[in-house]
């Protein structure tokens, strides 16, 4: 199997944590967002949505989403368990990546989507015809940004970790959307934020968090 990577950008970022927690080496091909080497017809053929990571198996099978390449992974390799072994723990894991996606993440992409002139008529990544950008957007992407930070600030000041008491996927994914947002120029969210900050310290003082 081949993982298709990219040295900057969170979702495959995601999945080299979460194979780094696991103790996995997979055989990496790098692709180079900056020079658009995704949009290139020989990229487009194996992942026609343009985007990354993508998982190419044996059998020419491709997964191109973080959450369900790990998730096959997971699946493959449980333990240590990233996505919960009882009901109680896997909804409550599912229920918190949910939020991060539709909540945090989704605010980086409006901000920086339509802020960075690489973005023009990409707004919205995918198997899209050409999408403008819409200028409003960056103010409700950072008014989401700052919300869900205090929402994820007051969860921690009561939980060592997103989903409880264990490191899960979920600290991965919400992780991964906070670095990212500081890189593209949103607010810190550990300014002022004390419980938030205590958590992405020690998520980040972990050798996964390198990877």
């Amino acid at each position: 199997m081949k993982l298709y990577d990219a040295a900057w950008a969170p979702s495959p970022r995601r999945v080299r944590i979460f194979l780094a927690e696991k103790g996995l080496a997979v055989e990496r091909v790098t692709v180079d967002l900056r020079t658009g080497e995704h949009l290139r017809p020989d990229f487009v053929r194996t992942n026609p949505q343009r985007q990354l990571p993508v998982l190419v198996l044996d059998d020419d099978t491709v997964i191109d989403d973080s959450l369900g390449i790990c998730r096959y992974f997971e699946a493959l390799h449980p333990d240590p368990p990233l996505f919960g072994t009882t009901a109680k723990e896997i909804g409550l894991i599912e229920s918190w990546l949910r939020r991060i996606e539709h909540d945090w993440f989704q605010a980086v992409a409006l901000h920086f989507r339509n802020r960075s002139p690489a973005f023009a008529d990409r707004a919205v990544s995918g198997e899209w015809p050409p999408i403008p950008q819409i200028p409003a957007l960056i103010e409700r992407g950072q008014c989401m940004w700052n919300a869900f930070a205090d929402v994820l600030d007051r969860h921690l000041a009561d939980e060592p970790y997103v989903a409880g008491d264990a490191f899960t996927m979920a600290d991965i994914a919400a992780f991964v959307a906070a670095d990212f947002g500081i890189a593209t120029r949103l607010p810190d969210p550990r300014e002022g934020r004390a419980a938030l900050a205590r958590w992405h310290g020690e998520i980040a003082a972990r050798p996964s968090a390198a990877a």
